[in-house]
């Protein structure tokens, strides 16, 4: 890549003579990189005749066919356009503004027009409709020629002055960007060379032992750009054109290599000591599914939740940044398929990471197809918390808790909300701790939107039978169960162990998830709240042993934060399928992230 790109630098900014008033040219494509236009002209030299390439300026690589007489050249783009060997959207193109010419390597331009190419039978083994002669089911990294490197002699102050006034807005601002860059300009990337910048260029110039006069040479911005660009050194930016996604791209080959096939994925893994990973998204769908993969993929530990993401009707971008990986993704919707790409890298790596992320915007092209779903292999290593082999963020804990109002605020222990970034109820909707009493250890949480839940918890007032029956609901296995679970069991005592009125002990088996959670008795009504296991005193308590928060505490506490809380005096029973029925209304899974 940048042997390539250095060729352009120093052959980019001297014209190519090759038209004249009676040719003209077809062009097919035009890309931003020029490994991507190396390895499409490739192509289409593989299928069609005459087929060139030139730089056009301002970042771009034209794809041209010709030179041919006018009338020629409009009779060939009808009958390619006809049978779909070109674009819909190519056009007659004068080639005024072609310079240097990167395809076919090593040979000059055709200046005269050539003669109409005859009817030819394809290859044997392809189709001249298809322009993707790789194997299917194989991410195949299309090879790039290196192109010859022509060093020019440095250039006078007259002659730098002249090879910079054909430079476009686009490539000054590049120039811009690497003395930035290099820590000599510190004004706004707009192009305009005025004393700022000619300053920079002086200091650069004086840095680096070159006359300072304040105007770059062809050799000196090569030199620059150069060094500005060797941060891409060893990522080996490749393209890499996969038949079963219909996906091609730059890859940075040097730090991932394709793995398998995850389907809608496409896994690219580290194969060295940089952390990095790449992802094709490929899948059959519509606005639904598209808007569906976009949650799902917020789900998974390779989008952090920290970042901004964007969605439209069509399209999609997440990028998640912690302490560990700062990851992109891209997703677009076109023709029944969705289709797009991550970049998960290291984090504190970023100047490397922005310019591999924009080889890779730069150079994304769909293709026809989907990538099958049968592709996957299932295997014993199936695992839950993984999403097509990837795996599922996981909160830092979990915990129960349950609804205490018809706005959605839930009761839980204050164990649940300590040290959190955020906390989630029922794993999508986050909640802002509005309420904490550490001293009885519960918490209100109020969702960031109100919620409306089928059943608010009613608080029993009443004084409960020693050794009636209770029940504890709650997420013992955190998320692994998407409801709630009942345990049963007895109320041991109105007081704890050592005479203490604000909690209950129960005689029940809970599990650590389950904290949080209500208590119920017979009726369905709220004794009180489960309080976590501890250890006191160097002492662990026996398994059924268990605690909960008094209900006239918890109202009291929930009365000094205003709030109010439905209550009942009615002892009553219920059976065990309507409490559980009950239990999965009012039951809620708190996690902190």
């Amino acid at each position: 890549m940048l042997r390539a790109f250095l060729t352009v630098l120093f052959l980019g900014f001297w014209p190519v003579a090759v038209t004249a008033q009676d040719v003209v040219y077809v062009q097919v494509e035009a890309h931003p990189t020029l490994a991507t236009a190396q390895a499409r002209a490739r192509i289409y030299a593989g299928q069609l005749e005459n087929v060139n390439g030139y730089f056009l300026g301002g970042r771009w690589y034209g794809i041209v066919l010709g030179p041919y007489a006018p009338n020629d050249a409009n009779t060939l783009l009808r009958q390619l356009r006809r049978d779909g060997a070109i674009p819909s959207d190519a056009y007659i193109v004068a080639g005024n503004n072609f310079r240097q010419q990167f395809w076919p390597v090593g040979v000059g331009a055709q200046t005269t027009a050539q003669p109409l190419p005859d009817q030819r039978e394809p290859r044997q083994g392809q189709s001249l409709a298809n322009t993707d002669p790789i194997a299917p089911l194989i991410a195949t990294i299309v090879p790039t020629p290196d192109p010859v490197i022509v060093v020019m002699p440095d250039e006078t102050r007259a002659q730098a002055q002249a090879s910079e006034a054909g430079l476009t807005r686009d490539q000054r601002k590049d120039l811009q960007t690497a003395l930035q860059w290099a820590g000599f300009y510190t004004a706004a990337i707009d192009g305009a060379y005025g004393r700022g910048t000619r300053a920079s260029m002086r200091d650069w110039q004086a840095a680096n032992n070159y006359e300072a006069t304040g105007i770059l040479t062809t050799s000196q911005r090569a030199a620059l750009l150069g060094a500005y660009n060797a941060v891409l050194d060893g990522m080996d930016m490749q393209l890499v054109r996969d038949n079963a996604s219909g996906i091609e791209l730059l890859v940075p080959t040097g730090v991932v290599a394709f793995a398998k096939y995850e389907p809608p994925f496409v896994r690219f893994d580290p194969k060295g000591d940089i952390a990095a990973q790449v992802l094709l998204i490929s899948q059959e769908g519509d606005q639904n599914r598209l808007f569906g993969l976009y949650e799902i993929l917020q789900t998974l530990s390779i989008v952090p939740p920290n970042g901004p993401r964007q969605r439209n009707d069509r399209s999609f971008e997440l990028e998640g940044i912690n302490a560990d990986i700062h990851s992109y993704t891209y997703a677009t919707l076109a023709d029944g398929a969705i289709k797009g790409f991550s970049l998960i890298w290291p984090a504190g790596d970023d100047e490397r990471r922005r310019r591999v992320l924009g080889e890779m915007k730069a150079s994304f092209v769909t293709q026809d197809g989907a990538l099958d779903p049968a592709l996957a292999t299932p295997g014993e290593d199936q695992e839950i918390d993984l999403v097509s082999g990837l795996e599922v963020r996981k909160p830092k804990l979990s915990r129960s808790g349950f609804f205490i109002d018809t706005q959605g605020a839930v009761l839980t222990t204050s164990e649940a909300v300590q040290t959190c970034e955020r906390i989630s109820l029922n794993g999508e909707h986050d909640a802002q701790v509005t309420h904490i009493d550490t001293a009885l250890g519960l918490a209100v949480l109020r969702p960031d939107v109100p919620l409306a839940p089928l059943h608010v918890a009613q608080f029993q007032t009443g004084i409960p039978r020693l050794q009636a029956e209770v029940a504890v609901a709650g997420f013992p296995y955190g998320g692994v169960l998407v409801t709630p679970s009942l345990t049963f069991g007895r109320l041991a005592d109105l007081r704890g162990l050592n005479g203490e009125d604000t909690i209950k002990r129960l005689s029940l088996t809970a599990q650590a998830g389950d904290a949080g959670g209500p208590v119920f008795d017979n009726g369905g009504a709220v004794l009180g709240m489960l309080l976590p296991r501890r250890i006191t005193d160097g002492q662990m308590l026996p398994q059924n042993v268990s605690f909960s928060v008094d209900a006239d505490e918890i109202m009291a506490s929930l009365s000094t934060a205003g709030i109010t809380v439905s209550t009942t005096d009615t002892l009553a029973f219920m059976p065990p399928e309507t409490l559980t029925l009950l239990a999965a209304d009012n039951t809620v899974l708190v996690s902190c992230w």
